[in-house]
């Protein structure tokens, strides 16, 4: 443990105001929480915004919402779920397809809020040694649980599930489900940096192909202004995502084209000398 961890944003902080350096962070707070409000105008208003969960739901009591792995899950075992299901999944795909890279992960997810404090808290305590475990393990866990509900003849995945899990703790009140939301806190706290979202999560993994050629895209915008203060790797989950466009070479492009980055934006929160924006993969300016 270090004696005095950096504060990651201070520079920004300072340079650029409280605002600048946590917008979009809190941008992300108000939608994620925005989504959990229209899951809950039901139950407590009986006005039905969202009904389900965030494995399934119908938007106005109209539009079907229906996760994509799950949907999955129940094709390869040979079931074959009903239109309306089918048509949610197809909405959902299409909308993350287009929008952007893992914005589900990043804008809506409900665990993100739990890594995020672990990630925030390990920042706080200085704690600097974590496991290494590989990235693509996600994408390995991926094919296994298909794999494994093919094999099964059941929805592999939704018997421990946490992000549906923390959706139905947090709608209809906490139970037995809020120790294993706890067990990724704390693996993420003491054991691996980011290590649920950034090494394991499927739905991630799932999301990240979704919207590996999304519209959205973080972009560098002149590679020159970086001071190599690190602030950017330090709160990015992803941080392997910024190497390229950062420090690449000089054909490498200025885009985070890499499926595995969330859209957070948190990158260009805490970046005192403006290198980052908002951008589409489109942008080529500057190359």
């Amino acid at each position: 443990m270090a004696n005095s961890p950096k504060v990651a944003g201070k520079e920004a902080r300072e340079k650029l105001g409280w605002w600048h350096a946590n917008r979009f962070l809190i941008l992300r707070r108000f939608s994620q929480f925005a989504v959990l409000a229209m899951f809950l105008t039901g139950p407590l208003f009986n006005v039905w915004i969202l009904r389900g969960n965030y494995s399934g739901s119908l938007l106005l009591d109209t539009v079907p919402l229906s996760d994509p792995l799950i949907t999955a899950e129940s094709l390869v075992t040979g079931h074959i779920p009903s239109f309306t299901t089918l048509l949610g999944a197809a909405i959902i795909i299409a909308f993350y397809a287009l929008v952007g890279s893992k914005v589900f992960c990043g804008w809506c997810c409900p665990l993100n809020v739990v890594t995020d404090s672990a990630a925030w808290l390990r920042r706080k305590l200085g704690f600097r040694q974590t496991a290494k475990l590989p990235r693509s393990l996600r994408y390995w866990l991926l094919a296994v649980i298909l794999v494994g509900s093919a094999a099964s003849g059941t929805l592999l995945w939704e018997w421990i599930n946490p992000v549906a899990t923390l959706g139905r703790e947090l709608i209809f009140g906490f139970g037995a489900g809020l120790w294993l939301i706890a067990t990724i806190f704390l693996f993420d706290l003491f054991v691996a940096e980011h290590g649920w979202c950034g090494h394991l999560c499927p739905i991630g993994a799932t999301h990240g192909v979704i919207g590996a050629k999304g519209l959205m895209r973080i972009k560098v915008i002149d590679r020159a202004r970086c001071d190599n203060c690190m602030d950017c790797y330090n709160v990015c989950p992803e941080a392997q995502v910024l190497r390229a466009p950062l420090h690449g070479k000089k054909e490498e492009s200025l885009l985070v084209l890499s499926k595995d980055c969330i859209s957070c934006g948190r990158c260009i929160d805490v970046c005192a000398e403006k290198v980052f924006k908002f951008s589409t993969r489109f942008d080529h300016s500057g190359e």
